[in-house]
């Protein structure tokens, strides 16, 4: 990337002069550059953050005020700056994806879902949750199994695994992952409370996590009010006795 060919060729700017200018040895013209290297490195790296942090601040503003299209053509205009730095490029991909994913736009969301950054674990679930819906188990699960690896300690990325695993059909699989995120997460409740409800046949209570289980868009926001209508009916009920 740009950031590092720059920062290489300082190194061996620095490197070259003091040979040629000074007495010391090789091997401290060659620290001094290696320091001049990682210094120029930084500076432009930290430059590159700054840059996207604004962008982000912008796309977050737009989410908020209801223009997600405006917040995907921003992040597109940012692509560029994917030539300066590296995952920078994936990570824009990732984010970009997700909000195609977000307005349901599922073809396109999947097309950058595929060039995502694989620590983004959101965007790996909306990613799995695509091969699941073109019946390719093996990439799903391949897809969650990488998730899983870079984001041990996340417990509704595991609850996400095993939810899809039962609605494929694999039970059993969907079991053992929730009891292997068990360990990972430090026996999480509500990683327990729906491992429980698995072995004893119950459905999985996925709404404890919210907005981001709605995020994936695995459950009809209808059938989520009737349920809790359902609740608060049941509640009254207890409350008149």
């Amino acid at each position: 990337m740009i950031n590092l060919a720059i920062s290489l060729a300082v190194y061996i700017l620095v490197a070259g002069l003091l040979q040629v200018a000074t007495d010391l040895q090789p091997w401290l013209n060659a620290l001094v550059g290696l320091l001049a290297f990682g210094l120029v490195y930084f500076l432009l790296s930290r430059r590159v953050l700054k840059k996207l942090t604004a962008v982000m601040e912008t796309v977050q503003r737009d989410m908020m005020a209801g223009r997600a299209d405006k917040a995907i053509k921003t992040l597109e205009a940012t692509l560029p700056l994917g030539k300066w730095q590296f995952l920078v490029t994936s990570q824009l991909y990732s984010q970009i994806g997700s909000l195609h994913y977000l307005k349901r736009d599922f073809g396109k969301a999947f097309d950058f879902l595929q060039k995502g950054f694989g620590r983004h674990w959101p965007s790996m679930g909306m990613l799995a949750i695509c091969y699941m819906k073109r019946n390719k188990t093996d990439k799903m699960i391949q897809t969650f199994e990488k998730a899983v690896s870079l984001t041990r300690n996340e417990p509704l990325l595991w609850n996400l695994y095993a939810y899809c695993l039962e609605k494929i059909g694999k039970h059993s699989q969907a079991i053992e992952v929730m009891k292997k995120g068990l360990k990972k997460t430090g026996n999480d409740e509500n990683l327990q409370e729906n491992l429980d409800a698995l072995v004893n046949g119950r459905k999985m209570k996925m709404q404890i996590y919210g907005d981001a289980w709605l995020q994936f868009h695995l459950e009809k926001t209808g059938a989520i009010v009737k349920k809790q209508t359902k609740a608060v009916q049941g509640r009254r009920k207890i409350v008149r006795r």
